[in-house]
């Protein structure tokens, strides 16, 4: 079964719990947009405060412990035996954190709204203001769901594998870097901006567009493969796609934020 589900199909669908996971590093905040308007029967899902722990020795966005996540994702009604549907804007880089930790903490059925919000309004479908008002859900987090590096997991894999570096190329290169402190890349990773990953409204680009793309980075079968980017939100999009391609993929879950805060560990640039 796809990942993805399309605004019609969605539309169908009548015992399932969405989520808007609208959120864009440095604003506007998420909450606002969705008070502005959203899917009817979605509750927002807060990036920051849900899907991750506070930020520290573990990156920007570390992941969220098993009893934390749990509580929240009971409090926004997701149950274990209900399909859960996440979106956000357009391009599903805040939608697949969600996606991949409600994967990675055991729930079988989570699927990403392809094209986001701006798909569903285009296929004429209503958006509402009212804020959805949903039964506590009984999902139990379990973790080990999807696969997970860790720093030196990352570096043997840049090295034995394939590790791929979500973030935009200048990241990679070194040339600027907005956010962490040190700019550049993990020595053998390969650049892989998760932009290229969609067309420009949005939605995915196709299975074989996508499994084409990866296979020339070297994302083949009997290679293991994985991913970062800055904090481990936009690497969860590329797992994301690398899953729609049919590969699967390991998340570097502290990402660039994390491998910068031990000085021992080398950095790569150009």
């Amino acid at each position: 079964m796809s990942p993805l589900i399309t605004p019609e199909e969605l539309a169908a669908l009548h015992d399932v719990t969405i989520l808007d996971v609208r959120w864009r590093l440095g604003g506007p905040p998420g909450a606002d947009s969705y008070a502005e308007g959203h899917i009817p029967g979605a509750v927002f899902c807060d990036l920051d405060a849900d899907l991750a722990s506070p930020a520290g020795p573990g990156g920007r966005h570390p992941l969220p412990a098993a009893d934390a996540f749990q509580a929240a994702m009971r409090r926004l009604g997701v149950s274990g035996a209900r399909t859960v549907v996440v979106y956000d804007d357009a391009d599903s880089t805040a939608a697949a954190r969600a996606w991949w930790t409600l994967r990675y903490y055991g729930h079988g059925d989570v699927r990403v709204l392809d094209g986001g919000l701006r798909a569903w309004d285009r296929a004429g479908l209503p958006v509402v203001k009212d804020t959805a008002a949903v039964p506590p859900g009984d999902f139990e987090a379990a973790p080990g769901g999807m696969p997970v590096l860790d720093a030196d997991q990352a570096a043997a894999l840049a090295d034995n594998g394939v590790l791929l570096d979500a973030r935009a190329g200048e990241r990679y290169r070194g040339e600027v870097e907005p956010v962490d402190p040190v700019a550049g890349h993990i020595p053998g990773a390969i650049s892989a901006p998760t932009a290229q990953n969609v067309e420009p409204g949005g939605r995915f680009r196709s299975r074989g567009f996508l499994r084409e793309r990866f296979n020339t980075l070297g994302a083949v079968e009997g290679v293991q493969v994985g991913a970062y980017c800055g904090s481990g939100v936009t690497a969860a999009h590329e797992v994301l796609a690398l899953e729609v391609a049919g590969i699967t993929a390991g998340l570097y879950a502290g990402s660039w934020s994390h491998w910068v805060t031990d000085p021992a560990r080398p950095v790569a640039t150009g």
